[in-house]
């Protein structure tokens, strides 16, 4: 499974593409997309969708992981992230991706096992995930990253979660004849 992971944000939108599996995976490529200070909101939005657009055509991932909104203590700025996350689904949705959203705190609790784990340890366990030699910069990378690799996770366990139903399924319909004599 190959999985874009993306880290919205008005001036910086992290992405991340990794391949791989629940228990292994491989860096394609990360980045970010920067937007110029003083450039109109929906020329900002336009631009970021444009580059995730052709992050999606250069790397034909199977899902898309986004960070979850959180309430940020400006409700303009927690209404602009919406938006920076709606552009991006739709980017997302108009490649016919597999659209998942992972809370900030479901992301470090996945990668780094804390919850309220800070920046630069979700940041050092992506680089320790992904075999990096350094960190991967900017941070907003990172935590695409980190998205992306949560998704790995929980999408692991959906999967186990769906064979293990089927098989119980399976098994409580077969009907046990007894034997005729």
């Amino acid at each position: 499974m190959r999985v874009l992971g993306i880290d919205p944000g008005c001036e910086t939108t992290g992405w991340g593409v990794v391949e791989g599996n629940a228990r292994q995976y491989r860096l394609l490529e990360f980045g970010a997309i920067r937007t110029k200070a003083g450039q109109k909101f929906p020329a900002r939005l336009a631009h970021i969708s444009r580059e995730i657009e052709e992050v999606i055509s250069r790397h034909n991932p199977d899902a898309c992981a986004l960070e979850d909104g959180f309430l940020a203590t400006n409700l303009k700025v927690t209404l602009k992230l919406g938006q920076v996350r709606g552009v991006a689904m739709l980017a997302a949705e108009r490649a016919a991706l597999d659209i998942h959203e992972y809370s900030p705190r479901l992301v470090k609790q996945s990668v780094v096992g804390y919850g309220n784990a800070e920046k630069h340890q979700v940041q050092e366990m992506v680089r320790v995930l992904l075999s990096l030699k350094s960190l991967p910069e900017p941070q907003d990378a990172a935590d695409a990253l980190a998205v992306a690799l949560c998704h790995f996770h929980h999408a692991g366990l959906a999967q186990r979660i769906l064979a293990t139903e089927s098989r119980m399924k399976l098994s409580s319909s077969v009907i046990r004849r007894p034997a005729s004599g």
